[in-house]
């Protein structure tokens, strides 16, 4: 547990690093001015960024984490199989939960287009039925597969329209992480048409919409909270619609007769605001870093929740397991030190060209200065 704990603050560290980096090499090469006190205000900047970026990956972690946990008691242990409807009532809670907050002047609301926002919070909703269909029409270890085929769809998908640049290196490391993860999670695979196709949308609107995700919030200059703030009520409303349906087709059970003891009302509640945070710290990881790195942390998640089943629950653990699960960490910690090389290198480039300008230029507006000057005390001269 030590090691795996030390492990995870590691690549949340790193991780926290490429999202500063990336994020201040932009604004640096605009602001330097080659002056010690703005290098320093920089550098304090930088570290604040970090810290928030590493207190959103430890929320992000630790609510997922836990909200598995409490799903598993929720649907293995008192027998609430409606995955789909429970989403839409997270979705309902994190509105009003937000809403509150802005009344309570937490965040300060900012207008985004209306077809926007709808097209956007349907896309999401759309993704997360399609994904719990796609687990129900297919075996859990092709449903793993689906999961892991995100990752080089979203590279792919960022590379084509948006010209973003992955290194060989990069590629490698998350080519090292998906191996690892399928070792460790993937046990069977058992393929069928309709299955496939709706693995496949569901790997389309996932990416689609964690791309959006990241490429609104910076278009637009909108924060996470605001953007899951107009978002949510959409995303909760499709799902609310069409989960009860989709529930039904997959468990042959009603959502409306079931039984709801107190305890599974209890267990219900805590997902519920167990969610406020998995969707908050969604949207807040997803605009700080980017949608390829919120896919390895949530790989680390998968290793984790692999890892504290073992220890605390005691599910059957097998060399299998242990390796794939340290060859996945050992991706992430290489995805990591690559992005962070690279953003590192990107940076000092930057103010190194900009750095270059600056003295290019200084000694000729030097020269100007002492030109005029010379012909200013000309002119007064008496000779």
């Amino acid at each position: 547990f030590c090691i795996s704990s030390l492990i995870t603050f590691t690549i949340l560290l790193s991780i926290s690093h490429i999202s500063v980096y990336t994020s201040l090499s932009l604004s640096s090469f605009h602001r330097f001015e080659g002056l010690q006190g703005e290098r320093e205000r920089e550098m304090g900047e930088m570290k604040s960024m970090q810290m928030g970026v590493i207190g959103a990956l430890f929320l992000s972690v630790a609510s997922s984490v836990s909200i598995v946990i409490c799903n598993k008691a929720l649907m293995t242990n008192l027998g609430f199989p409606f995955a789909t409807t429970l989403t839409s009532w997270h979705l309902m809670v994190t509105y009003c939960t937000l809403h509150v907050a802005y009344k309570l002047n937490f965040f300060e609301n900012k207008p985004i287009d209306t077809k926007t926002v709808v097209l956007f919070g349907l896309l999401n909703g759309i993704s997360i039925g399609l994904l719990n269909l796609s687990l129900g029409f297919n075996s859990i270890g092709f449903y793993q597969m689906t999961k892991l085929a995100i990752i080089p769809f979203t590279v792919l998908l960022e590379t084509l329209f948006l010209n973003k640049k992955f290194s060989q290196k990069i590629k490698f490391s998350l080519f090292l992480l998906l191996v690892g993860v399928g070792i460790a999670s993937i046990t069977d695979l058992q393929l069928n048409f309709v299955g496939s196709v709706l693995s496949l949308l569901a790997i389309a609107t996932t990416c689609v919409g964690q791309i959006l995700t990241n490429t609104i919030q910076k278009k637009l200059n909108v924060t996470s909270t605001q953007l899951l703030y107009q978002s949510a009520p959409f995303q909760a409303a499709i799902l609310f619609v069409s989960g009860p349906f989709v529930d039904k087709y997959l468990t042959r059970l009603n959502v409306f007769s079931f039984n709801y003891s107190p305890i599974v009302v209890g267990f219900i509640t805590l997902s519920c605001l167990i969610a406020v945070s998995v969707n908050f710290s969604t949207f807040l990881v997803i605009g700080k870093t980017s949608p390829v790195t919120y896919q390895v942390l949530g790989h680390l998640k998968t290793c984790l929740v692999l890892a504290f089943g073992y220890t605390l629950l005691h599910d059957p653990f097998t060399p299998r397991n242990i390796a794939g699960i340290l060859i996945a960490v050992l991706g992430m910690l290489l995805y990591s030190y690559f992005c962070s090389v690279a953003s590192k290198s990107k940076q000092g480039s930057s103010e190194s060209a900009f750095i270059g300008k600056d003295r290019d230029t200084t000694p000729l507006l030097s020269q100007e200065k002492e030109n005029h000057e010379a012909k200013k005390l000309d002119k007064q001269s008496p000779v």
